[in-house]
């Protein structure tokens, strides 16, 4: 007996089936465009975000202030320079300033300059005077100013010449060799310059006894340097002398001079780079050696003593004895007084006899 209720049951299941199929086909439709919706929403989110971000810095970089040009280091710099505070130590202060050109032709406009190197304890007590003598010759002197122990923070005024003029300095004690030292720290410290040529020793009691331009022209034009050097015997000469220096220095060269000293470019790079004598110095003048009395003296007699005129150009009275030399108030200084140190005795410049023997 046949079923008739079978067409109808399949219709219903083929009408379900393609429910299913319908449902199936909008879901999957409605999750594909909702997925790239979605997907288009974040591209946007973040896109945005970029924007902000990207107008955040650029709104900072316009606010910061435009990089600094480049700094050039041209030659000005190299052989002018215009500070002397840095903080080389003594060995590398030394090795940088025993550099010698090779090529002697100088490429640019050169005025030989006169280094005055002041060696105090303080102050330049008699700075007012040193300016009167300075002024108006800008380009043709350098100062250089080693101070001592509690002065290491002594500043000069403005319109002072020896403002800013202090090199780095250390500690000195008198008839120890930190006294030549000292010196050759002013030294190295002048050669940096290149268009220093003379260089001049001085302490913070010395006073010029001639005009700039008479000073100056007598320095520049001098043929040979000013080392007081003479061999003395007795126990302030070659009893100084220590046994333990020989061979290096031997006691037929042992040689005393005055500490106040005048040379030249060449014999003050042959100072700062002396290897060989001053560590023995270093070593074994100490005590009652003296080592600034003995030291340059007996340098230069080995190195340089052709070329040097054995005499100093500063005045020093040692005729009241004692370990210094006579100290000259207000009251001692007078015209009359002036004019003997200018023309107490005849002396050789250039190989030519001349008044002028003190500075």
């Amino acid at each position: 007996m046949k079923n008739l209720n079978a067409p109808l049951q399949f219709q219903f299941q083929l009408a379900n089936l393609f429910s299913v199929i319908l449902f199936f086909g909008f879901g999957l439709c409605f999750g594909i465009i909702l997925t790239f919706h979605l997907k288009n929403v974040s591209f946007n989110l973040q896109f945005t975000q970029l924007s902000i971000a990207t107008d955040t810095n650029a709104d900072d970089i316009v606010a910061l202030p435009p990089p600094p040009p480049p700094m050039k280091v041209g030659l000005e710099n190299y052989i002018h320079p215009t500070e002397v505070l840095h903080d080389l130590s003594d060995e590398e202060l030394i090795w940088r300033a025993s550099m010698v050109p090779k090529v002697k032709d100088y490429p640019f406009d050169r005025n030989p300059k006169v280094a005055f190197m002041f060696l105090t304890r303080g102050p330049v007590l008699l700075s007012p005077l040193w300016n009167m003598f300075f002024k108006g010759h800008d380009g043709l002197f350098t100062i250089y100013v080693h101070t001592s122990g509690f002065s290491f923070n002594w500043t000069e005024p403005q319109d002072s010449v020896f403002h800013g003029r202090r090199i780095p300095s250390k500690n000195v004690e008198w008839g120890k060799v930190s006294m030549v030292e000292a010196e050759r720290r002013l030294l190295a410290n002048a050669l940096l310059d290149f268009s220093n040529q003379r260089f001049v020793l001085l302490s913070e009691s010395c006073i010029p006894l001639f005009n700039f331009s008479i000073i100056y022209s007598y320095l520049i034009n001098s043929n040979y340097t000013y080392v007081e050097s003479y061999d003395l015997a007795g126990p302030v000469g070659k009893g100084r002398y220590n046994k333990k220096m020989h061979p290096t220095v031997k006691i037929n060269e042992w040689r005393k001079g005055s500490q106040w000293f005048e040379m030249n470019r060449e014999l003050a790079i042959e100072v700062i780079s002396d290897n060989m004598y001053f560590p023995v110095f270093q070593e074994y003048c100490n005590g009652s050696c003296y080592a600034d009395e003995h030291y340059l003296p007996t340098f230069v007699m080995l190195k340089s003593g052709k070329m040097n005129s054995n005499r100093t150009l500063t005045f020093v009275d040692w005729t009241k004895g004692g370990p210094h030399p006579s100290r000259y108030t207000r009251y001692d200084v007078t015209w009359e007084f002036l004019r003997k140190l200018r023309n107490d005795r005849s002396c050789e410049y250039n190989r030519r006899s001349n008044e002028t023997c003190h500075l």
